[in-house]
């Protein structure tokens, strides 16, 4: 009802919050939905294998948090590498891309296990989640500003940020509620990584169907 009532102002404003123009492109729109369902999935990866790590290893939050940085160094090399990529290959095919990793990444580590050892079972997922995070974290804010008039650029960006603080709080609300059903702590967390390759699988397809076509048309009538 209140987002109703947001539309309905901001469709009647003179000079709106958040003009619905910035709608009429298939690239941003495709590109918000896929940031929303991206960032709910990835703030709630963070908090659940926190969750694994410190309640089913016992590990102390320090060596929680070591644990992440094979991921985190891979995600920095990557993200090196995207300008020129993104040059190469445009935002959309980086951004697929960069999801099937981190599709690939949370579909392993629902298969988690209390037994399951760190190397054989956490690692390898989060090198995978962090290469795809590197690849796909700045061109999807491309793509999400892409093709939008100097007056809306700020409202562009503003959409892509909000998408993005939108998506974190549902998906760890959402992700958490999948997970409750279960008995045992690794049970919630594996209910909650398949929540999140669901909510990947179709911020992916948003990005096949939207974005991807989108950006190809219009980087072929730039030439």
């Amino acid at each position: 009802m209140v987002l109703a009532a947001f539309v309905l102002n901001e469709w009647r404003a003179r000079q709106p919050i958040m003009p619905l123009r910035l709608f009429a492109s298939a690239e941003r729109s495709g590109a918000a939905i896929a940031r929303l369902l991206f960032a709910g999935a990835g703030i709630a990866f963070f908090f659940f294998t926190t969750q694994f790590l410190q309640g089913v290893y016992s590990w102390t939050p320090l060596q929680a948090g070591v644990a992440f940085l094979p991921m985190t160094l891979l995600q920095f090399a990557v993200a090196l590498a995207v300008p020129r990529l993104s040059r190469r290959f445009g935002n959309a095919t980086l951004v697929a891309a960069g999801l099937v990793l981190v599709l690939a990444g949370l579909t392993w580590l629902s298969t988690l296990t209390a037994d399951t050892g760190y190397l054989a079972g956490v690692a390898g997922p989060l090198m995978l989640i962090g290469l795809g995070q590197g690849l796909s974290f700045g061109p999807l804010t491309g793509a999400g500003i892409a093709g939008a008039a100097p007056e809306d650029a700020g409202a562009a960006s503003g959409l892509v940020n909000t998408a993005h603080q939108l998506g974190s709080t549902l998906g760890v609300a959402v992700l958490t509620a999948a997970g409750a059903g279960a008995v045992t702590l690794t049970g919630q967390v594996t209910a909650a990584y398949t929540g999140g390759a669901v909510m990947l699988a179709v911020s992916l397809l948003a990005v096949l169907s939207l974005v991807l076509p989108a950006e190809t048309a219009r980087r072929r009538t730039s030439r």
